[in-house]
């Protein structure tokens, strides 16, 4: 009983501590895309489309992580993310 009631006690420390230490990753993660999608610019010269796509979709992004649109943020720049690599196909 009482290795059960620690037990208890254990998980649920661990699980309040893990929701108060990534509050802010869903803003990271928007931060971390915008930043991927700049670093990709420079690869993106040789074809101005990818380029305008990536700068719309950057701009869109920061628009929506100041309206505190934190998940459509991680949506469009993801999005962009993946179509950047496969119109140059890196996988990483």
């Amino acid at each position: 009983m009482k290795r059960s009631v620690l037990l208890g006690l254990f998980v649920t420390a661990s699980m309040l501590a893990s929701t108060s230490f990534a509050a802010d990753k869903p803003a990271d993660l928007c931060d971390a895309n915008i930043q991927t999608i700049d670093n990709a610019k420079g690869q993106l010269s040789a074809n101005p489309e990818l380029t305008q796509r990536a700068e719309t979709s950057v701009a869109k992004a920061k628009a929506l992580k100041a309206q505190g649109k934190i998940d459509d943020c991680i949506a469009e720049t993801s999005q962009t993310i993946v179509e950047l690599r496969k119109s140059t196909g890196t996988n990483n």
